[in-house]
Parts: C-alpha cells; sequence; structure tokens
C-alpha cells in the first residue's frame, strides 16, 4: 500500500506526530550537521559523499579506556560507533570523546528490548538518528498474526515520541520467524504510516534464503541503515545454520556488486554502513575496515 503522509492519517487531538515533510525537514538538517561535523574531523569537506563505515562499540575489544577506544575507530578510518542497549558505559565519557575525535554514535541498538522510550531518549543523549529495533520473535508460544499485530501496535505507541525527538525506529530484518519477505517488511512498515519507521537492513541475513540486492529495490527508500556481514551457503549446507556465518566479509556469497547497483538505485550513497561481525583487536578491525572499503567501494 502507498504510504500516506502523516498530515493524511487519523490523528487524535493534541497528537504530537508531525507533517511527513516537515519531519523529514528536520531529520535532513540534522543529517547535514552531522556530515559536516565529520567531514570537519577528516578534513574531507567537499570532496563528495560516500557510504560511512562504522563499527558496534562492542566489537572492539582492545583493553582501552572509552576516549583511546574512539581514537583507536578513528586512527582506522572509521566514522562512527552504535552503542547497545546493554554496554556499561559512562555516557558523559562517550560524548566527550565523540567531540574530540569526531567519531560519532549514530546510533543506539535495542535489539528487542520493550522499553523504546529509554531508547529514543538515549539515541538523542548521544546525538545519534537511530534506534535499532528487533520486532518480535515467532515460534510455538508467539503465533505469526499476533506478533504482528503486537509490534505494530508496540511501535505506533512510541512514534509520537521518535518524531518529537527527531529519532528513526529502524527494524531489523533477522532470523525470528517474522518478517521472511521484502514485501511484508515493507508492508509492516507502510501500515505504520510514519517517515519515523524504516528498515535496518542486514546484509548478511538475508543471504540464505535469499538476495540482498532484490531486498534492497523492494525496501528502497525505507532502508535507513546496513548492518554488513557475510554468510556461506556451503558452511551452511556442510557445518549447519549458523556456521554460515563463520565467513569474512568478502568472501561469502553475498553479491556485492549486485548490492552495490541496488543501493546505487535506491539513492543510498551517503547512508550508515555497520559491520556486525567478531570484533577484536587493532589489528582484526583494521582488517574489518579494509573489507568493507573493498565490498562498499
Amino acid at each position: 500500500m502507498p504510504r500516506r503522509s502523516l498530515s493524511q492519517s487519523c490523528n487524535p487531538p493534541n497528537s504530537h506526530v508531525m507533517h511527513r515533510r516537515q519531519y523529514l525537514q528536520t531529520m535532513a538538517t540534522a543529517g547535514v550537521a552531522n556530515a559536516i561535523t565529520l567531514a570537519a574531523a577528516s578534513g574531507q569537506s567537499g570532496q563528495g559523499e560516500r557510504i560511512k563505515r562504522a563499527v558496534k562499540f562492542h566489537m572492539v575489544k582492545e583493553d582501552l579506556s572509552i576516549l583511546d577506544k574512539f581514537k583507536l575507530l578513528s586512527d582506522l578510518g572509521f566514522d562512527g560507533t552504535e552503542i547497545h542497549v546493554t554496554a556499561k558505559v559512562d555516557r558523559r565519557e562517550v560524548n566527550e570523546a565523540i567531540e574530540k575525535t569526531g567519531v560519532v554514535v549514530h546510533g543506539f541498538l535495542n535489539s528487542d528490548k520493550p522499553d523504546l522510550v529509554h531508547a529514543i531518549d538515549s539515541a538523542k543523549y548521544y546525538g545519534a538518528t537511530s534506534v535499532l529495533v528487533v520486532a518480535g520473535r515467532v515460534n510455538a508460544a508467539n503465533p505469526y498474526d499476533q506478533v504482528y499485530q503486537q509490534q505494530q501496535d508496540r511501535l505506533r505507541a512510541a512514534v509520537p515520541h521518535a518524531e518529537k525527538q527527531n529519532i528513526n525506529l529502524l527494524i531489523e530484518n533477522v532470523w525470528n520467524g517474522f518478517l521472511l519477505s521484502p514485501l511484508e517488511m515493507k508492508r509492516f512498515i507502510d501500515e505504520l504510516e510514519s517517515p519515523a519507521i524504516g528498515a535496518y537492513f542486514d546484509v548478511g541475513n538475508v543471504v540464505r534464503t535469499g538476495w540482498p540486492d532484490q531486498w534492497i529495490r523492494i525496501l528502497g527508500d525505507r532502508i535507513k541503515k546496513l548492518d554488513i556481514k557475510e554468510y556461506s551457503r556451503k558452511k551452511q549446507m556442510q557445518e549447519g545454520l549458523r556456521k554460515g556465518f563463520d565467513v569474512e566479509i568478502g568472501d561469502g556469497d553475498c553479491d556485492w556488486p549486485a548490492v552495490r547497483r541496488a543501493l546505487r538505485d535506491i539513492g543510498y550513497e551517503s547512508g550508515w554502513a555497520t559491520a556486525e561481525v567478531p570484533g577484536g583487536d587493532r589489528e582484526r578491525l583494521a582488517d574489518i575496515a579494509k573489507r568493507m572499503e573493498k565490498v562498499l567501494s
């Protein structure tokens, strides 16, 4: 179904929901500000756009202070990172590290935790633009149709606060038995009728059963951010389902040239791409940076 603007939605009186155009203009202004900060920090102002690189903060395994971890990411060419809801970090130290290094916290990882208000406020505190959301889990005790409705209700209740704080709620495609095709994920997002709802597309998670480039083209501009990892169908067949992830970025069955073409087709040329793979020390993170550059450039 077509996505309606917020002005076309039937909202109750005194709703905090913003008009779609107004919301997107606000988000665009924030995005420009972040881009200027990154460009100034890297000395690359005016040199054109590119997909920005990041890793999850818990992937940095060096025994360092928060500031020195951010400096390490800067040294290796990463533009940003993401903080998980379970991370035990001093929030003030994180913000000081952002100011001193130019490496930003672009997102807050809430996984399937129920408190979206806390996640939205945490993202806002760090100067991030998104909260990653795992929408439900289907199993014998949680029927598909019930999970669908429950998760839409959960997200719909959080939308006014997300829009007020200019934070996107981005649904990740994970192995949770839910939203199993790009057509269904597209429908799920569109039915929520909010510009604050989008997709956090995990490239590697769909290789087992589909083709990432097809998901990208179908989801289109609903994709706001990317997770980057690999999957090997051969290892899956020989060693088991989860073993398919035990392959380095660029060495699995993901068709990265097709992914790049699809991203260009939907105009995704300056968003975020965050590695979600086993982390490690400086040498390991440098290898991740090199592999991301190879598959995305």
